[in-house]
């Protein structure tokens, strides 16, 4: 008889064979015993989790007439036709081939025909996903309306493609990844069966390779079978997956805490020159740090690895610092995501290397910033002393705020012009011109369409980006800008300077909403009541509302805030999209009370801008 791959081979017959889905398995054996059995069922799970296993053995089960405890015998005629494929009564359907609308009708026809040999007709209809929006629908009659000895199997690893209206008609599963340690436990019970040597720790590593599925597993078992001389070494399973060996590993995260960038560089070059591929090799240092960190907190969770653990990943794990792992499991992953939507992976990992065997940057000291910690208990202790000291200086900057700008000037109640000068002249320079640019094309609807999707777009950015933009506010949107503000002063500041992040914003915002690419503008929160009003009297010429008829004015009737022109019309369509009825109210209070401005004040702030400082004698 020709060679059988060993998932081929060893693929479930039964329920109890099923590793790592007793829920599912047990649910299906109880269906059977009671006798139970719904008309469809949808498998959802990654690959080689036992979906389509699972399906036939529950048609043997069900269509078995000799079934025990819900189990099928294997022994009859019936098991062993469902087993070679040759019921006829048993049909399997790969939908990623049979996806149109005349091949489900097909199906359907012969549906509404009682079996000839079975008990149950079963369809299993893998890779359901597949099928197109014509055939979903001719799918649906069948399964509103189901012959009383008819059964659907529906099999996926994409649910979220699957219409709404086909899920709630059947009883859905969700096979979840299997353990990396039930993995290695199978593994070890067929090399048992088929009397083939291995070590131990060998099989773990292709379990992790394996990546929670079971027939990726049994493959690269396969392969090892085929690449060992004798005995499964832990050389031999490197080798087949591609992962990296404990010596390789410990070389290189060494070289990285001694900053010895040239060597950590030489061991990658080496890597890569083995046939390594670059994914690869970062999901295997991430692996490894995430081990340092473990041996660190709790030991005794490596235990069952200690096999495999080296001197010197152990003095590794004692020396190196658990901030300085947090940074750099923190940069690997950042890494790892980058990498996934370039055709240069090397050059990422190259980079990556020289940074973790660069210098760690002062604000390394916690696995949110992406960098490096420091690696002594000295420069943790100095980096501790400026952190309290720029936390007393911002709150010293705060108190200011607050009362500083009456003491420099003299008056309890300086004006907005006054205060927005000196709150900002000598920090942030606010891009008036740029806000007055999104507010020209500004449009309620660009501001609703942004606030729905911006809980998503935060979620596209790493964790020291989104921590930055979580508290922001978006002030307005037009088809081609966008104002956020901030809290602080010093945050939007920081934001201003990272010159990535207004890409990112444009980029992310393109993909959530199509074809919408807006420039941002950043403002503290604190400037934006000043700058909307000034934004409102320069459209209106610079005059107050009692001195321009035609433009919209503000009234409270005490119910609800609208804007009404003097002689009845309607209020101005592009203020009303801009800003919300309270906002409004805000503006016609501050208007109302604005005092005439001087002509020599207007010519001097035209000439030198922020500036400019009003003092009222």
């Amino acid at each position: 008889m020709a060679y059988q791959a060993l998932y081929r081979a060893w693929r479930s017959q039964r329920f109890e064979d099923v590793v790592g889905q007793k829920a599912i398995t047990q649910t299906l054996k109880n269906a059977v015993l009671q006798k139970q059995i719904s008309h469809a069922y949808l498998f959802t799970g990654p690959r080689g989790t036992g979906k389509t296993s699972a399906a036939k053995i529950f048609a043997k089960a069900i269509n078995c007439p000799n079934s025990h405890d819900g189990e099928p015998c294997n022994e009859c005629e019936m098991c062993k036709a469902i087993t070679a494929g040759a019921q006829e009564d048993v049909i399997e359907i790969d939908a990623a081939s049979n996806n149109g609308v005349d091949e489900i009708r097909f199906i359907t026809d012969r549906a509404k025909y009682s079996p000839t040999q079975a008990k149950y007709k079963v369809y299993i209809i893998d890779e359901v996903h597949m099928l197109s929006t014509g055939a979903f629908n001719a799918l649906l009659k069948t399964l509103e309306e189901p012959q009383e000895s008819l059964v659907f199997i529906l099999a996926t690893t994409e649910p979220h493609k699957i219409p709404a209206t086909i899920i709630s008609r059947t009883q859905r599963f969700d096979f979840k990844r299997i353990d990396t340690k039930d993995i290695a436990e199978h593994l070890a019970y067929i090399l048992q069966q088929i009397d083939v040597p291995y070590e131990e720790q060998a099989l773990t590593v292709i379990a992790q390779a394996a990546e929670g599925g079971m027939r990726d597993a049994l493959s690269m078992l396969d392969q090892a079978i085929s690449f060992a001389e004798g005995t499964i070494t832990m050389k031999d399973v490197m080798e087949v997956t591609g992962s990296l060996s404990q010596e390789i590993m410990d070389r290189f995260m060494a070289d990285c805490y001694r900053q010895d960038a040239s060597a950590a560089l030489q061991a990658l070059d080496e890597i890569l020159a083995s046939g390594k591929e670059a994914r690869r090799v970062l999901e295997n240092l991430l692996v490894y740090c995430r081990d340092l960190l473990m041996y660190q907190k709790a030991p005794n969770l490596l235990q069952e690895k200690a096999g495999y653990l080296t001197e010197d990943f152990k003095h590794l794990a004692e020396t190196v610092p658990s901030e300085l792992l947090f940074a750099w499991i923190g940069l690997l992953n950042e890494t790892q995501n980058e990498i996934r939507f370039t055709n240069s992976p090397t050059i990422y990992l190259e980079v990556a290397t020289v940074k973790l065997a660069g210098p760690p940057p002062a604000t390394a000291s916690s696995p949110v910033t992406g960098g490096r910690a420091p690696q002594s208990s000295v420069e943790l202790e100095q980096l501790q002393q400026l952190q309290q000291q720029v936390n007393k200086l911002t709150g010293e900057i705060q108190k200011l705020k607050e009362s500083g700008v009456s003491v420099a000037t003299g008056h309890s109640s300086p004006t907005p012009s006054h205060q927005k000068k000196t709150a900002n002249g000598n920090k942030y320079r606010i891009p008036k011109d740029k806000v007055y640019k999104v507010l020209d094309q500004a449009t309620k609807e660009d501001l609703v369409q942004v606030k729905e999707v911006w809980g998503d777009l935060l979620q596209m950015f790493n964790a020291l980006r989104k921590g930055l933009l979580v508290n922001t506010e978006i002030k307005a949107a037009g088809p081609k800008g966008l104002v956020l503000s901030f809290e602080s002063e010093m945050v939007c500041q920081k934001a201003s300077e990272d010159e990535e992040l207004a890409l990112m914003l444009s980029n992310s915002l393109s993909r959530l909403i199509s074809g919408y690419a807006p420039d941002t503008v950043f403002i503290p929160k604190a400037a934006w009541p000043q700058l909307r009003q000034s934004y409102v009297n320069e459209k209106r010429g610079g005059r107050s509302p009692q001195q321009a008829p035609q433009a919209p004015a503000i009234q409270n009737d005490g119910n609800t805030q609208t804007g009404v022109v003097d002689q009845g019309q309607p209020a101005d369509n592009h203020f009303g999209e801009l800003f919300q009825p309270e906002e409004w109210s805000e503006m016609a209070q501050a208007t109302s009370q604005m005092p005439q401005t001087d002509p020599l004040v207007t010519k001097a702030d035209e000439l030198f801008g922020d500036l400019t400082q009003v003092i009222d004698d």
